[in-house]
């Protein structure tokens, strides 16, 4: 799409006019990959983040997730929301290889969009929720680094932050429960995506940790309602355990009555502004270094 000038649906609060855009971040197999940039007028410096969309790890693109990306904008939050690999056409770990060259191409390009490296972080939700923190925790996982970025081939994946919004942090156990539900599509995305349970448990950040891998743990927030229908307080409250025993600091919010992709089905609800404003202080208290 060409560049917009645009603002955020909740104007009465829009502080920065800023431009949208798609463009090229990356070449697979011969492929385009498209981001949707959303930078925020001025010189900054901003933080940045790689939004990490969701779709049950088979469906959906860079526009998932749009409302909450515009809105970030207008805080004075650089965006870019990125298409990558899904199981359809790749199998994991294809899209976190995908997510770790985004990572590392916006740390390279940040100060072109009024932002700079140490300013980088990740806002993914549902199976992007669990991407993010994977991609979080494992920037040097050789197969998620599998990418050369030629411009700047010594540049790292770390991130300042990590955001999961009711991410999808324990694949098995919702691969079960779809099972148990009869929920054919869901089950089918599991198998398409993560191809064993094998797989599902090593993708699974909690016991990542737990295991004892070498990781990094950015200041992370993970939030969802407490209805979700996938990952349960007690999970989250594990992760956070692990999490924080291994040395980094960790955020739970839960909203009341909320179900899963709350935030961005029902963007003007109480519960998704206050969820949202959450987000954004979290993102400027972290990623303005």
């Amino acid at each position: 799409m060409p560049a917009d000038k645009a603002t955020a649906p909740n104007a009465a609060k829009t502080t920065y006019e800023f431009l949208v855009k798609d463009i090229v971040y990356s070449q697979v197999g011969g492929k385009q990959r498209l981001a949707r940039l959303y930078q925020p007028a001025g010189n900054g410096p901003f933080p940045a983040v790689v939004q990490v969309h969701g779709g049950a790890w088979n469906n959906k693109d860079r526009t998932d997730g749009q409302n909450a990306a515009l809105d970030l904008a207008a805080a004075g939050i650089v965006v870019l929301s990125i298409d990558f690999r899904n199981a359809p056409e790749a199998p994991y770990p294809a899209s976190l290889s995908d997510i770790n060259y985004g990572i590392r191409w916006l740390k390279a390009h940040a100060r072109e969009f009024g932002s700079s490296p140490e300013r980088v972080g990740l806002y993914g939700t549902s199976s992007g929720g669990h991407q993010a923190l994977l991609a979080a925790i494992r920037p040097e996982d050789p197969r998620y680094r599998a990418q050369p970025l030629d411009e700047a081939p010594a540049m790292d994946a770390k991130v300042a932050f990590v955001i999961s919004g009711w991410g999808v942090l324990y694949p098995h156990e919702r691969y079960k429960m779809a099972k148990a539900q009869n929920k054919a599509d869901l089950v089918k995305s599991h198998d398409t995506f993560f191809g064993s349970d094998d797989a599902h448990i090593e993708a699974t950040p909690t016991l990542i940790i737990e295991r004892g891998e070498k990781v990094h743990v950015p200041p992370a927030l993970a939030f969802q309602g407490d209805k979700d229908e996938w990952t349960s307080f007690e999970q989250v409250e594990r992760l956070a355990k692990a999490y924080r025993d291994r040395g980094g600091s960790f955020e739970n919010a839960i909203f009341e009555g909320e179900r899963h992709t709350f935030l961005n089905e029902h963007p003007f609800a109480p519960n998704s502004i206050k969820a949202l404003e959450q987000v954004k202080a979290f993102i400027k208290r972290h990623g303005a270094r």
